[in-house]
């Protein structure tokens, strides 16, 4: 078979697999603009609510990019029946079925040493070749991989708020994530990975192997956010209390919470919250 018969079979076993003609994805990736919308939205400090700047004093922001259309019903196939199916270590948490930031946060309850980092710029430092090489490693023709490219990047990079994107980059860091459970493995160390949010710990002080925790993440093409890094014991890991015994939820959803039970609202999110991250504990603690 030559390559232009190739890339056209190809094209159909992608379509067949996402429930579409092959006429419809050549349109979607020619007019590729018209199936994404942009916005951009102000970042915040999360403790003081303060807009964040860059030294000069812009103000940062993010761009959120939502597929539209056809494009988003395409996506969320490739997500279901080629992404999802992807085994990922137990160590991540982010974006696989059955796994939230309480089971993200549960393996280091009663580690007394604790590091948090946060990858900077996470989706958009994703680049298109990135994610094509990705596929190639993950075993797709390169025809295959060229039009999953295509269909799930936009403007080189990988955007943020489409079905496909929390996937993609669980994948794009998984040989990151492959070395980093080498190392901790080897040193006993406990580590789990909420999108760009990573955790370590341990019962003992690990701070000598931390250079090569960050040597790991950077050689993999990725940077973190000093800002966002710390090295201390009972902290918050993605957005949940962690104890010796038991992990609880932040003040702020404990008030919430209350408020809802004094209110007697029929809907309960922060008190339904609360009780999840509380059925993990074999003694709730209040």
């Amino acid at each position: 078979m030559n390559s232009s018969l190739f890339k056209k079979s190809q094209l159909k076993k992608l379509c067949a697999i996402v429930g579409c003609k092959p006429y419809e994805i050549e349109y979607i990736t020619d007019h590729i603009d018209e199936y994404y919308a942009e916005w951009f939205e102000k970042k915040t400090n999360k403790l003081t609510g303060e807009l964040k700047r860059y030294k000069d004093g812009t103000i940062k922001e993010r761009a959120i990019r939502p597929s539209l259309k056809q494009l988003k019903v395409i996506q969320s196939a490739i997500k279901n029946k080629i992404l999802a199916p992807i085994p990922l270590p137990h160590n991540i948490h982010g974006g696989v079925k059955g796994r939230n930031n309480i089971t993200n946060a549960k393996p280091h309850q009663g580690n007394k040493y604790q590091f948090t980092t946060d990858l900077q710029d996470f989706y958009p430092s994703i680049s298109s070749t990135h994610v094509y090489t990705t596929f190639l490693l993950l075993g797709f023709s390169d025809h295959f991989s060229h039009w999953l490219t295509k269909l799930t990047t936009w403007k080189y990079e990988l955007p943020q708020g489409t079905p496909t994107s929390t996937h993609i980059a669980n994948l794009v860091f998984l040989e990151t994530d492959k070395k980093l459970i080498t190392l901790c493995e080897l040193h006993k160390l406990t580590y789990t990975r909420y999108v760009d949010d990573l955790t370590f710990s341990s019962p003992q002080d690990f701070r000598p192997f931390l250079n090569d925790i960050l040597s790991i993440i950077n050689d993999g093409g990725f940077n973190i956010s000093y800002r966002k890094t710390k090295y201390k014991g009972n902290q918050s890991v993605t957005g949940i209390e962690i104890f010796n015994n038991f992990i609880d939820a932040p003040n702020k959803i404990k008030v919430k919470a209350a408020v809802e039970h004094l209110l007697n609202d029929k809907v309960k999110p922060y008190s339904s919250y609360l009780e999840r991250i509380r059925k993990t504990n074999k003694n709730v603690k209040k």
